[in-house]
């Protein structure tokens, strides 16, 4: 029932060192404490995501993974944990019976999704029309004329939310300051 064959060659083997490298980085997001932490191994995680674009040769989304999510999105994070305020409040220690449930419900999950897909069968599809010869210069052609206006408005948007990001950061340290110099004039009556 099911065939556990698996040839072993250097794509194999480079794709299972990113798939370490990922599910960690994912796994190492969700258990630190620290911010800061979290978003490097987030980081992480993007760029083994690029490594394994760079193995079904997609450089250009690799490329753009690489730019966009591993650059762009976690130095805006950053910026983002910069400029507020986060103060370190003990977290109570994790209940160990959810941990056990949660790796449970885990395996769970694996174990349907493996089998879902081992006894699914595939219809074989033939091939589509041939690929355009220089895909990263379609897609710029596609971009750039047919969904130009689409793309500017994204770039609006991005923008528009990051100030509102900086907007919100600030009026929420201008209350607390209000709020701690009203009671330290209450306190010095």
């Amino acid at each position: 029932m099911f065939d556990l064959s698996f040839v072993w060659n250097g794509h194999s083997i480079v794709f299972l060192i990113l798939a370490v490298c990922i599910i960690s980085g994912a796994v190492f997001m969700l258990n630190f404490s620290k911010i800061i932490h979290m978003v490097v191994s987030l980081a992480f995680t993007f760029i083994g995501l690029a490594g394994v674009y760079v193995l079904l040769e997609a450089e250009f989304v690799a490329t753009v993974q690489i730019l966009v999510y591993a650059g762009a999105i976690s130095i805006l994070m950053i910026f983002g944990i910069m400029m507020t305020k986060h103060d370190q409040l003990e977290e109570s220690p994790r209940i160990q019976w959810k941990s056990i449930l949660a790796a449970i419900g885990c395996l769970a999950l694996f174990g349907a999704i493996f089998f879902a897909i081992r006894s699914t069968s595939f219809p074989s599809v033939p091939a589509a029309g041939p690929l355009a010869e220089d895909n990263t210069l379609e897609l710029g052609k596609q971009i750039f004329t047919a969904h130009v206006i689409p793309f500017e408005l994204l770039s609006v948007l991005l923008t528009v939310a990051f100030i509102g990001a900086i907007v919100v950061a600030k009026h929420d340290d201008a209350e607390e300051n209000e709020v701690v110099g009203s009671a330290t004039r209450e306190g010095a009556e």
